[in-house]
């Protein structure tokens, strides 16, 4: 399930437009919309836990919300960007209690609320102690790792192994897929042309081809000062790293179709997003929405195909 990316848009780690671009793979319709989350909002981590905490969001963030609830992936204001992609291997841990609690629903939202850079994020995920509580999305195990990234170019692959965090943090680690773990991944990469060895690059849909193709790719992209350019540039990265339609197995979540695909651009604040099963791309500029403290608003953007380009105009209140 999905792939991931980070790019410059000027060849080095913080220049140009800095995007990212993530692919969602699942094995149904994600039923996604997006939502404008202002700040001064209230929330929970981990409702009905002793360890739970709560936090009032200081960043209004953009979000694409599974099922219309679970954020997966985000921007916020201060251009951090967060996704949530599926890692099998995941072991959260038996609760400990004394331990603060955050569920993996909130996971995304929490950090996109709190923090304005990669650095400070990873900084409380690996001081605080916090567990991730694990959930149930679609009947699967909803088993994640998270990648973060910000508009100087830094990046972070976070996952939580036997219980214990584990981050991979810098502006090299710009590729991110499933299973196995990162690690792992980064071994396998290195067995492909172009990246290392001399095997050919492969063309599955399972993880480490599509972990392969993203990084191989996004390594070849040219240079370029234009924001519509560097946009289309990283769709047609994550395009070629998707899985099509029939690919799916049933029996693995990872292994699946892809839904949709989001490009976000920290540097211009703007997110798009890209259904599969439709032919039109929409975007949103987040700093023209007014972010201080009020309703979130929301929009559907596949319930018409009459609709692409930019939607800020869209979006109602909750």
């Amino acid at each position: 399930m999905c792939t991931r990316f980070l790019w410059s848009s000027s060849g080095t780690p913080g220049s140009g437009n800095v995007l990212v671009g993530r692919s969602m793979d699942w094995f149904e319709d994600t039923r996604t919309i997006l939502a404008v989350r202002p700040r001064g909002a209230t929330r929970q981590s981990a409702p009905g836990d002793p360890g739970s905490f709560e936090w009032t969001s200081e960043f209004g963030s953009v979000v694409a919300l599974m099922y219309g609830e679970i954020a997966v992936d985000g921007l916020n204001e201060a251009g951090l960007q967060v996704s949530g992609l599926y890692l099998a291997e995941s072991d959260y841990g038996e609760r400990d209690t004394s331990r603060p609690a955050l569920a993996l629903a909130y996971a995304i939202q929490s950090l996109l609320d709190r923090f304005a850079d990669v650095a400070s994020a990873v900084q409380w995920l690996t001081e605080s102690n916090v567990q991730i509580i694990p959930l149930d999305i679609g009947g699967k195990p909803g088993t994640g790792h998270i990648a973060l990234a910000d508009r100087t170019g830094d990046s972070a692959i976070v996952e939580f192994i036997d219980g214990k965090t584990s981050v991979h943090h810098g502006s090299a680690y710009t590729v991110m897929a499933n299973s196995p773990a990162y690690s792992e991944q980064l071994e396998l990469e290195r067995q492909y042309a172009g990246l290392g060895g001399d095997e050919p690059l492969p063309g599955g849909t399972d993880s480490p081809d599509r972990f392969a193709r993203a990084a191989f790719y996004s390594a070849r992209l040219p240079n370029t000062d234009d924001e519509r350019e560097a946009a289309a540039y990283v769709f047609s990265v994550i395009r070629n790293a998707s899985a099509p339609f029939g690919t799916a197995d049933p029996v693995r979540p990872n292994v699946s179709t892809t839904r949709w695909r989001t490009v976000a651009d920290l540097t211009a604040s703007r997110f798009f997003f890209e259904s599969t099963s439709s032919p039109n791309v929409v975007w949103v500029k987040l700093d023209r929405f007014d972010l201080a403290a009020g309703p979130e608003l929301r929009f559907d953007p596949q319930a018409t195909m009459a609709i692409s380009g930019m939607v800020n105009g869209e979006f109602a209140a909750a």
